[in-house]
C-alpha cells in the first residue's frame, strides 16, 4: 500500500497536494491542526493536531504505520508566517514560529526514517521558501526557519542516501494563497511586478511541482529546488 504524508493541510499548498496524493498513493495522511475538508475522500486519513508536538508526531506515525506497514513519502509542509519588526516580536511569537516551521520538521523525520531506513527507499521533501535563500525584512524568524529547512534538507540528504532515500525542498517564491493575505491590492500588483513572470505561484502549481520531485529519481538528493519564477 503506497504511503504519503503530508503536514499542515488546511488550506493553500498542503490542502491542493493532499488532492493530489491522493489521485497517485493508495493511503495519504493528512495531519494539521484545523479542519481540512477532506472527509469525503477515502484514501485520505486526517490527524488533526499539532505537528509541533512531538507526541502527536509519534502516535500518528505509529498509526499510520499499522494501517499501511510502510511510508513511501513525506512532505513537510507546515508553516507559519510572522509579519514584522524582529524588535516587536514577543518571545511566543518567536518560539511558535520556530516550533511549527522547523521543530515540526525534526519530529517528522525523527520519526518516519527508521520505517525508510528499514525499506531502504524513501522520499522525504521539506517545503522550504526564497526567503530561506535571501531572506526577508520584516520576515526575519520566518526567513530563519526556512535557512534552517535548507541545512537541514542538505545535512540529512547525505545521512541518508546509502539507505536509498532521497531528501529534497522546494524553496518556493510568492504563493498566492492565504500566507500572502495581509499584501493589499496595491502591495500585491507591486510586487507581481518584481517576478520576471509576471505574477504569482497558484497552489496548484505548486502541488504539481512537489509530486514531480517527488517522482524524481534518488540520484537528486540534497538540493534546495527554487520555484520563484525568476524573482530572487
Amino acid at each position: 500500500m503506497t504511503t504519503a504524508i503530508i503536514t499542515g493541510t488546511s488550506g493553500g499548498i498542503g490542502h491542493t497536494t493532499a488532492l493530489e496524493l491522493a489521485k497517485k498513493y493508495d493511503y495519504v495522511a493528512a495531519l494539521s491542526r484545523g479542519s481540512t475538508g477532506f472527509e469525503d475522500i477515502a484514501n485520505i486519513h486526517i490527524f488533526e493536531g499539532s505537528v509541533a508536538k512531538h507526541d502527536f508526531i509519534v502516535e500518528s506515525i505509529k498509526q499510520i504505520v499499522e494501517a499501511t506497514g510502510q511510508i513511501d513519502l513525506l512532505i513537510n509542509n507546515a508553516a507559519v508566517s510572522y509579519v514584522g519588526l524582529l524588535t516587536d516580536m514577543t518571545d511566543a511569537d518567536w518560539q511558535e514560529t520556530v516550533s511549527v516551521n522547523l521543530s515540526s520538521v525534526f519530529n517528522t523525520c525523527h520519526e518516519v526514517i527508521p520505517h525508510m531506513v528499514h525499506q531502504k527507499e524513501g522520499r522525504v521533501i521539506n517545503i522550504s521558501s526564497v526567503w530561506g535563500l535571501a531572506g526577508a525584512s520584516c520576515e526575519v524568524a520566518y526567513s530563519a526557519t526556512k535557512g534552517g529547512i535548507n541545512a537541514f534538507t542538505q545535512a540529512l540528504a547525505k545521512e541518508l542516501a546509502p539507505s536509498g532515500i532521497a531528501v529534497n525542498a522546494i524553496a518556493f517564491g510568492a504563493v498566492d494563497t492565504s500566507m500572502n493575505k495581509h499584501l493589499s491590492p496595491e502591495e500585491k500588483q507591486l510586487l507581481e511586478e518584481e517576478i520576471p513572470i509576471g505574477r504569482m505561484l497558484s497552489a496548484n502549481e505548486a502541488a504539481k511541482i512537489i509530486l514531480k520531485v517527488a517522482e524524481l529519481p534518488l540520484y537528486v538528493t540534497g538540493d534546495i529546488i527554487k520555484a520563484d519564477g525568476g524573482w530572487i
